[in-house]
């Protein structure tokens, strides 16, 4: 198995508290996989670490072959959209694909501006007056149009009412399957990760008690009918995982 990210014992502390714990893992490449875990878990710490925005207080981290944020060549294997869909509220929306094309040398200008018209956006609007599916799908486009190998959501649609969200979700398993591109998705909802991913981390107490793939493990458990009852099983009951061994 190609992995797009490998973690070994990676840690990550802030003062007394240890937000990530050894965590080891291997992210397949060519999968959506999603990370799930109740608030407080280290899913953020996670990605942010995978992003190159924090650096590890013990272990390692791997990402596409090389130390994440390491220098351009590393900066431009990894998308990453932030919980809050960061975008430039003075920018139109042009302003924001010329921007990400002066930033990224493998920058793909006509999937950006063609996603942009299928979108129904006008590229001539400022960001800070979308709503809140239309950012989102702002910054979804910065991250596929810098053809990534990995693009890292966290929490993308946490904001989003159900029909954004039901967009957002589909329009990333379109560029997924066009692109072949591998995606480590956020998310407390499961009933969205059951959409679109293919392979399941469940992050506890900061750390990692189960990763697999969600057909292997709901297979493992078949009490278990759905992938939002045994993401509630592992949460409530690390132990599970031992009986998978």
């Amino acid at each position: 198995m190609t992995a797009v990210l490998r973690a070994q014992g990676l840690s990550k502390r802030y003062k007394q508290r240890w937000a990530l714990s050894d965590c080891t893992l291997e992210v397949p490449a060519g999968r959506v996989v999603g990370l799930v875990g109740p608030n407080g878990a280290g899913k953020s710490t996670l990605l942010n670490l995978a992003a190159g925005m924090l650096t590890p207080s013990e272990g390692t981290i791997e990402v596409c072959g090389g130390r994440p944020a390491s220098g351009a060549a590393q900066l431009g294997k990894v998308g990453f959209v932030a919980q809050d869909t960061p975008v430039y509220a003075g920018l139109s929306i042009e302003d924001h694909l010329r921007l990400g094309a002066r930033l990224n040398p493998g920058w793909d200008d006509r999937l950006a501006h063609d996603r942009i018209r299928r979108l129904g956006l006008d590229p001539a609007q400022r960001a800070g007056r979308l709503s809140g599916g239309q950012r989102a799908q702002l910054a979804l486009t910065l991250g596929i149009a810098k053809c990534p190998e990995l693009l890292i959501l966290d929490e993308p649609v946490a904001a989003l009412d159900p029909l954004a969200r039901s967009r957002f979700l589909d329009d990333l398993v379109e560029a997924v399957a066009e692109l072949e591109l591998s995606v480590l998705l956020s998310s407390h909802l499961v009933s969205d990760l059951e959409r679109c991913c293919d392979h399941l981390i469940v992050l506890v107490g900061s750390r990692v008690q189960v990763a697999g793939e969600i057909d292997e493990l709901l297979s493992a458990h078949r009490q278990h009918s759905t992938l939002e009852d045994l993401v509630l099983a592992y949460m409530s009951n690390p132990t599970l995982l031992e009986n998978v061994r």
